[in-house]
């Protein structure tokens, strides 16, 4: 009895990810995980901001977080180009970064389409693609259960970049505030 359940076991080993490559997954994607409290997400993400050349599209639910926000505009003051869609409690919210992201003239916008733009992604560079339930914020790091996933793989990029656009066709400009 015991052997029938370790082959049925194995077969769904063997099956699953044959499934999830014939659904559009990419296989060879090359997965970081980080966790909080403890892990050092928030130092992961801008060190891949940091190591960004060419494209850094971010959707966020919650942005407070200084030193996300600084990373972005140090990438854009180096050539990166740097947009985000952020939820619209951004427009109100008490330390958001979307004011300091649109006076740095970083292209900003407010999804207000949906009761909320729950969103935490990062795609860099058509490539690396951050994403999970971390907010970009102090509490995400240090008080929260967080969890972040850093996959490289150039299909799942596309994917996330795909729907980030679409989120901009309906998302609004947001106008610095000097």
């Amino acid at each position: 009895m015991k052997k029938q359940y370790f082959w049925l076991f194995a077969l769904i080993l063997f099956a699953l990810p044959v499934a999830a490559a014939g659904a559009g997954q990419d296989r060879s994607a090359a997965i970081d995980l980080c966790f909080t409290p403890g892990g050092t997400c928030t130092d992961r993400i801008i060190n891949e901001i940091n190591a960004a050349r060419s494209e850094i599209l971010v959707q966020a639910y919650s942005f407070t977080s200084a030193g996300i926000g600084k990373a972005l505009i140090n990438a854009h003051k180096r050539g990166v180009k740097v947009e985000a869609i952020l939820d619209r409690s951004q427009r109100t919210a008490k330390y958001s970064w979307a004011t300091f992201l649109a006076n740095m003239r970083i292209p900003t916008y407010i999804d207000s389409q949906h009761a909320i733009a729950h969103n935490k992604v990062i795609i860099i560079d058509a490539f690396t693609t951050i994403t999970g339930s971390f907010n970009f914020t102090k509490a995400a790091q240090e008080k929260n259960a967080e969890n972040l996933l850093i996959i490289r793989s150039r299909e799942i990029a596309k994917a996330y970049r795909e729907n980030w656009l679409e989120h901009r066709k309906h998302s609004e400009k947001y106008e610095a505030r000097y």
